[in-house]
């Protein structure tokens, strides 16, 4: 028996199985992470690469290493060097230095062999012992469980777009499993919908690629912020408030209104107004009415006031659904073992993100308890930190307080 079980082998799982093993004395053998892909972090690096970013949003602190200045010591070594670049303000690192330091840290730490490709198909308690985690292969069994499962398998689709899917149309979700930004071919006028920084990167690389020929459309202003949420969300400025209340609707809804959806930070919006003076791009304000396919290879838009797009390639920037993580297996575990959970559907769970006895999470599940920030890397940290803790009083016999 496992003495840790980590359901989901991207930022957030990759970075506590580092933590747990490097850290907090649980031995390697002692920790797996499950994970259908071939490699650990490959749906991050998938998404992130069909959107072809540059720099990363958040700061440099921001990572999956061990201290917070581990990144920008790597940038300064043989291996980093050549990848070392960092964008104002707070020093963003490169997109090419983040993966080069996370694929130093796989490979020193050897992350690669707590690795399982496979999925979860079923949660079962075993008593006071812990629990079963059923696979297409077979049950593993573990005396905790942590489910680190993210929304990258839940891309978001505009109503809009239900009857193109059907049809054959050249539509595309920038975020799903089966599309690669890589293998995209030449196309003479592309449209990428979205008001995020995903889109505006995404249509800036286009744009690069092939002059000229892409529009982005947004369905509404760009909205500039620096980050998805204001940096008081990372400390007591505004978690203080968060955690005093006790209400779990105020919770969510705090959350809600403390996310910048669909934002860009300011360096973003200046590259896409300049890549639209020099007309590399188009920048297109409208809500999209309906699309209908006009043959096989294209897509007519109709759009509010009263325009209209035509397009071979269209590609959906459109974030991520928000519903809760996990599918049939885990709604079952919910419904079986009462997990309880808010009126939203999301976990309830402890200062130490324990759900049930033997039980925890972080990403996306841990934001009743973490705040708007749970589901970034900043979280994945924040996570690891409480989790890590439960761990070293396990080994050394204390107590471990609500876990």
């Amino acid at each position: 028996m496992l003495d840790w079980l980590i359901i989901g082998g991207g930022i957030h799982g990759t970075h506590a199985a580092l933590r747990l093993t490097a850290q907090a004395g649980v031995a390697a053998d002692r920790v797996r992470l499950l994970d259908p892909q071939p490699s650990l972090l490959a749906r991050w690096t998938q998404c992130t690469g069909n959107v072809q970013m540059p720099f990363l949003r958040s700061p440099v602190v921001h990572h999956i290493g061990l201290s917070a200045f581990e990144l920008f010591e790597f940038s300064r070594t043989p291996e980093g060097k050549r990848f070392a670049a960092f964008a104002p303000p707070y020093d963003r690192p490169a997109y090419a230095l983040f993966q080069a330091h996370c694929h130093h840290l796989l490979t020193q730490h050897r992350l690669p062999e707590l690795h399982i490709q496979s999925k979860a198909v079923g949660l079962h308690r075993m008593g006071e012992r812990g629990w079963r985690v059923e696979t297409p292969a077979g049950g593993l069994d573990a005396r905790r469980v942590v489910l680190a499962l993210g929304l990258s398998d839940q891309p978001a689709y505009p109503a809009w777009t239900a009857a193109l899917a059907s049809s054959g149309a050249p539509v595309r979700h920038v975020f799903d499993p089966n599309f690669r930004a890589a293998e995209l071919g030449d196309w003479q006028q592309a449209v990428v919908f979205g008001g995020g920084i995903s889109a505006a990167q995404l249509a800036l690389a286009l744009a690069a690629r092939q002059p000229g020929t892409v529009t982005l459309l947004l369905p509404h202003p760009l909205r500039i912020h620096q980050f998805d949420s204001d940096p008081g969300w990372l400390g007591p400025k505004y978690m203080r408030a968060f955690e005093a209340e006790r209400s779990l609707d105020r919770r969510r809804r705090m959350i809600r209104e403390a996310r910048h959806r669909g934002s860009v930070p300011k360096d973003v919006a200046q590259n896409l107004r300049l890549a639209a003076q020099r007309r590399e791009l188009r920048l297109c304000e409208a809500q999209v009415l309906d699309a209908q396919p006009t043959d096989a290879h294209r897509i007519q838009l109709h759009l509010s006031p009263g325009d209209s797009l035509e397009t071979d390639c269209l590609l959906l920037a459109t974030g991520f659904d928000g519903r809760r993580p996990g599918g049939a297996w885990l709604d079952a575990a919910v419904a079986t073992y009462e997990l309880p959970i808010a009126p939203c559907g999301y976990p309830v769970v402890s200062r130490a993100l324990r759900w049930a006895r033997g039980l925890y999470v972080m990403g996306p599940l841990a934001e009743l308890e973490l705040g708007p920030t749970a589901r970034n890397i900043a979280g994945a940290r924040k996570a690891a930190d409480r989790l890590a803790q439960v761990a070293e009083r396990r080994r050394t016999g204390h107590q471990v307080t609500a876990a």
